[in-house]
């Protein structure tokens, strides 16, 4: 599926059609993205979630203001008793490269790496390394799982991917765009 725009309102079809996908394919562990989780509550209302494996991978601690957790910590526990799992942990691909350029005012390797993964587009930067995330915190096995994730709110990216840790970073290999905007 390819959506002529990005945005929050792709978010129902683009869980919708990642869920049908990674069931059609025998997969059971599904990542999502979410920081202030408008995602994470429609996850909630999938019908036959309970047969998969989900992972809700939030920003880190600290990631707008020093701190404090964008994401819910009622709805943390709501999904949590539900028996989804919800990981909060550093960012592969921005936290280090963020810190290298705010003290040396030049771009990091791991900018590097995300500005070309943008070029698919932000929710393709942000599948990848939300798997590396999960990977890392033994959420998911490394082996083929959908990640799903978005431009700003909500959801408009889904994409098959064989999972690995950050520590071998470029063996996750994209294997199939599920559901992507046109333009970011």
């Amino acid at each position: 599926m390819y959506f002529e725009k990005a945005g929050i309102e792709n978010t129902d079809i683009t869980l919708k059609i990642a869920f049908n996908h990674a069931a059609s394919k025998g997969i059971r562990d599904i990542i999502i993205a979410s920081t202030t989780g408008y995602t994470a509550k429609k996850i909630l209302q999938i019908p036959g979630r309970e047969a998969f494996n989900i992972v809700v991978v939030t920003h880190n601690t600290g990631f707008k203001e020093e701190g404090v957790q964008s994401f819910p910590d009622d709805l943390r526990q709501k999904l949590t008793g539900g028996g989804i799992k919800v990981h909060t942990g550093t960012m592969v691909l921005r936290s280090l490269g963020t810190a290298i350029r705010d003290m040396t005012g030049g771009y990091s390797e791991q900018e590097l790496v995300a500005n070309t993964l943008r070029m698919f587009s932000q929710g393709v930067k942000v599948c990848v390394e939300i798997v590396a995330m999960a990977a890392d915190s033994g959420l998911i096995p490394f082996d083929d799982v959908v990640a799903i994730a978005g431009t700003g709110r909500g959801a408009d990216t889904a994409c098959l991917i064989r999972a690995n840790s950050s520590n071998r970073f470029f063996k996750i290999k994209i294997k199939e765009f599920i559901a992507k905007p046109k333009e970011t």
